[in-house]
């Protein structure tokens, strides 16, 4: 992905790729220490038996800190986030999709591999922090993008605040908060994928990612304005696509655990509907003024193409869910087990910060 950007990416892209790689260098740094103190502990670093391995409340206090930092900066959490709009601006097409897709679920899926069943006490003291962090995303990043004029870095704000509603839902620890959070991991690869991809869409005719250069494509660009509104519409979580499951399901579960977290969480929701109903209006509506918009051509059945199956999950997913649900059903049942086992069997165990 460094090189993606850095070779690739636009006119600051040696600044972005060089962001990206020192962000996730001092996180990940911090995660192999405590990996090493996990070695010198457990006497092995076999995933399996470390799962087994009952880590003292003092040292799982730190290991789960030392891998907070790994995975947050990965998701990426607020307020280590600032890499992403960089890295999704400068970044060409194809690299946002890859970042947006991919690389943001690895956080997600750290938390569920290994944070949770490794460190449940730490997990269970420390997800207030969590829920206060992901609630601040979700608010404080949403406002931030109703204030872009750039449509990518739009997005990449948006997909920071999707995220918040992911690591919430994780650290509920409920069912229908564990799933939606895999699901909504799932679901803003597809649709945050695709908004990328409508961007890329346009900029490749007009060479300009500015909001306020568009208006009026729908006269043009018919396909393109469906392909646009459909992903728009996954993005603010309307009901019967993909993008309303996972938010549903994390709220679901926050509202089991604290009634406040899913009330300001919600709000995030409303946020959404603004800068995304405002990117899409902005772009897609209005009156066909500018001369060098007159004569942009719609979709080409390559794009056609490539967006078609997106759409077609996005939609799916919406009105049918169990391909998903029922896959992870299994693990999820599994790790609750796990987690509130020893939740409960360690009692009232408070932590002590010691080396």
């Amino acid at each position: 992905m460094f090189l993606i950007i850095g070779i690739w990416g636009g006119p600051r892209r040696v600044y972005a790729s060089f962001k990206f790689f020192l962000y996730t260098l001092a996180g990940s740094l911090l995660m192999l220490l405590a990996i090493m103190a996990m070695y010198w502990e457990a006497g092995t670093m076999d995933i399996p038996t470390l799962l087994q391995h009952d880590f003292p409340p003092s040292m799982q206090a730190w290991l789960w800190f030392a891998f907070l930092a790994s995975f947050a900066v990965k998701m990426p959490m607020w307020p280590v986030h600032t890499w992403l709009p960089d890295a999704h601006v400068e970044a060409p097409t194809a690299g946002s999709v890859i970042l947006a897709g991919i690389l943001l679920k690895m956080g997600g899926y750290g938390f569920l591999r290994f944070s949770l069943p490794m460190f449940p006490l730490a997990s269970a003291e420390f997800a207030p922090l969590i829920f206060v962090l992901s609630v601040i995303a979700i608010i404080y990043t949403s406002l931030v993008a109703l204030a872009q004029q750039d449509m990518k870095k739009l997005i990449a704000y948006s997909s920071v605040a999707h995220m918040g509603f992911v690591t919430m839902g994780i650290f509920t620890v409920t069912m229908q908060g564990l799933q939606g959070g895999i699901f909504q991991m799932i679901s803003h690869g597809i649709v945050s994928a695709a908004l990328f991809l409508c961007v890329g869409v346009v900029y490749d005719r007009m060479h300009t990612r500015e909001i306020a250069a568009y208006g009026g494509l729908v006269a043009r660009m018919p396909i393109y304005a469906f392909c646009f509104m459909v992903f728009t519409m996954a993005n603010v979580g309307l009901p019967g696509t993909s993008g309303f499951v996972g938010e549903f399901l994390t709220l679901l579960g926050s509202f089991q655990v604290n009634t406040w977290v899913a009330v300001f969480a919600t709000t995030g929701i409303i946020f959404s509907a603004c800068y995304a109903l405002f990117l899409y209006r902005a772009v897609v509506f209005g009156k066909l003024e500018k001369p060098n918009l007159k004569l942009i051509e719609d979709m080409s059945w390559r794009e056609i193409g490539i967006m078609t199956p997106l759409i077609i999950l996005t939609i799916l997913f919406g009105f049918y869910p169990a391909p998903i649900m029922d896959v992870t059903s299994v693990s999820v049942t599994e790790l609750m087990n796990q987690y509130q086992n020893a939740v409960a069997a360690a009692g009232d165990i408070r932590f002590a910060f010691a080396p």
